[in-house]
């Protein structure tokens, strides 16, 4: 008999839900391009229109502002790439973002972050404080980080920034769900989402330009998506997307009870293991997410040793296969280095239960137990 799985990494994906996935199949025996005008065209368009305003909803921006993209990657290499002089970013930056504003030909300059986590504002507004109001700037701060859980001060930045003329990105993928994100009490510009981290497909996201901000078109060609995205768009998988987008608004009904799962499996964790460490314990954080570190327990260790239990849990970002190093998240958080190269990430969702959890402790327990023999 195959074993069953305990699945604990949602934020590296979440499992495809079911009624995505009867969208999706329905949504491929439609034959039409959705830039046709015949019957068959109008069909598909009618799709792609019906998930933007689902997902438009989700993130409370108008169905206008939302552009369909092959995932939150290449939305954010959009943003990034829209002519900018300067560029502030931090450490809890996705990849995505880091790597595409050092592409971008603009002034970089790195804002520190906190020992808890989070953004720090007030050395944001000093650094930004001397910017010309002509200079194209932008400035880019995640909702919610992946690896740690700590939700961020968009909000607080965003005042900030608009003062200074300061456009202000946002990549959101950890908050839908799990977080309430509108796009208008935030006050950004620009915000990013995708869907597989909604129990939708993946290969799906999106990019919010919030009242006409400005965005420049990375893939140009047959000038789909009001020419801000060419190429013909998936419509299979904006179809599972846009109904992955209507379920995690429910899923916000559903925090509670992944909350006290969350925090049971923490207690659970210190009761047999004192000396661990909760990365970002102090400050507020999404229900879902738990980094844990355990001095002399290396993370890649405590990954394999999870997997061969039948448990899938992730070390940093874990947004590569078989990527296992140095968090930079974590080092800017100025975590003691042994602590920071034991850390994983436990993350729940909506599949989650309270046998997921026993699960994920009593495999805790016996690792910790072998390095206590081992001492």
């Amino acid at each position: 008999m195959m074993q069953t799985r305990t699945y604990l990494d949602y934020n590296a994906t979440a499992p495809l839900r079911g009624d995505v996935r009867d969208a999706m199949l329905l949504a491929l025996d439609v034959v039409g391009n959705p830039s046709s005008v015949h019957a068959e065209g109008r069909k598909a368009r009618a799709i792609v229109e019906a998930a933007r305003g689902e997902v438009a909803r989700l993130i409370g921006a108008r169905p206008a502002d939302v552009v369909f993209t092959s995932g939150a990657s290449e939305a954010n290499a959009t943003v990034l790439a829209g002519g900018w002089q300067t560029i502030f970013i931090s450490a809890l930056e996705h990849d995505s973002v880091r790597l595409s504003a050092k592409r971008s030909g603009a002034r970089v300059v790195e804002v520190p972050i906190a020992s808890d986590g989070t953004f720090d504002v007030s050395a944001f507004a000093a650094l930004a404080g001397s910017m010309s109001a002509s200079a194209p700037a932008l400035v880019c701060l995640q909702l919610a980080n992946n690896e740690t859980g700590v939700i961020q001060p968009v909000a607080e930045l965003a005042a900030i920034a608009r003062a200074r003329g300061i456009r202000i990105h946002c990549d959101a993928v950890q908050a839908p769900g799990r977080l309430t994100v509108d796009c208008g009490e935030l006050g950004v510009d620009y915000l990013t989402v995708s869907a597989h981290k909604l129990g939708g497909p993946k290969g799906a996201g999106a990019l919010a330009s919030v009242d006409g901000a400005p965005l420049p078109a990375l893939i140009v060609g047959g000038g789909q998506e009001r020419g801000r995205r060419s190429g013909t768009e998936n419509v299979a998988a904006i179809a599972g997307f846009g109904v992955a987008a209507r379920l995690a608004l429910l899923d916000l009904e559903d925090c509670g009870r992944v909350a006290a799962l969350r925090d049971t499996l923490e207690r659970d964790v210190a009761a047999v293991t004192p000396a661990a460490v909760i990365v970002g314990a102090n400050a507020t954080r999404m229900a879902n997410t738990s980094c844990i570190a355990l001095p002399g327990l290396a993370s890649e260790t405590v990954v394999i040793r999870m997997d061969l239990a039948g448990i899938a849990v992730s070390a940093g970002a874990a947004c590569s296969s078989g990527k296992v190093g140095q968090s930079a998240v974590l080092s800017a958080m100025n975590l003691d280095p042994l602590l920071a190269r034991a850390a994983i990430r436990v993350s729940l969702g909506h599949g989650s239960t309270e046998a997921d959890v026993a699960a994920f402790v009593a495999t805790w327990t016996s690792a910790a137990a072998a390095i206590r023999r081992a001492a």
